[in-house]
């Protein structure tokens, strides 16, 4: 068995719906539908994580035999207005850890941005990090998690945040384009 571990937070975990309607949960069904059998999907997304509590946590889930890492933190470091410089240095080290743990898994990384309604150079930092990051880790990338979920009202719970299961539908598509390239049929 390949496992793919889901590191994240409220979105990974699929906050406020069942597990079986969080996007991991949707990735394993379509690696199942695509004949991908060889691969089983860990969701370890808590909600309220911040790449600081990822960092801290990280170590436990690491143990395990992982395949491919998808690291999908930052979300709430934006929602807090961490400095851009903190969560990227917070993001290095998960993914140094990862590569010194499993040197030959596979590392996805998903960006997050944050609206440009926010004041400052803040907003355009938060987003150009997940790239740099990417770039210089030379890992795959899924350019921005919540592309045409975020502000959706239709695609989001009420509290406007947080996917509803239309909008995880749209998160696993973003995941599953990128993820694709990287899977072995008969693995």
């Amino acid at each position: 068995m390949k496992t793919i571990l889901f590191f994240g937070d409220s979105l990974t975990a699929g906050y406020g719906l069942p597990t079986a309607q969080a996007y991991p949960s949707l990735i394993q069904e379509k690696l199942k539908e695509e004949g991908y059998d060889a691969y089983t999907v860990i969701n370890a997304g808590i909600s309220g994580d911040t790449t600081a509590s990822g960092l801290y946590r990280v170590d436990r889930w690491l143990s395990a035999p992982i395949d491919i890492f998808v690291l999908a933190l930052g979300a709430n470091d934006g929602l807090r207005g961490i400095p851009a410089r903190e969560t990227s240095q917070n993001l290095q080290q998960i993914i140094d850890k990862v590569k010194h743990k499993h040197p030959d898994a596979q590392i996805i990384l998903s960006g997050m941005e944050i609206p440009d309604i926010v004041p400052g150079r803040y907003a355009a930092e938060f987003r150009k990090l997940f790239r740099e990051l990417a770039i210089k880790n030379n890992v795959a990338f899924v350019p921005f998690l919540l592309e045409g979920v975020a502000g959706m009202r239709h695609l989001n719970l009420p509290d406007g945040v947080h996917p509803n299961a239309a909008g995880q539908k749209l998160l696993a598509r973003h995941t599953w384009t990128v993820l694709q390239k990287l899977l072995k049929k008969g693995d």
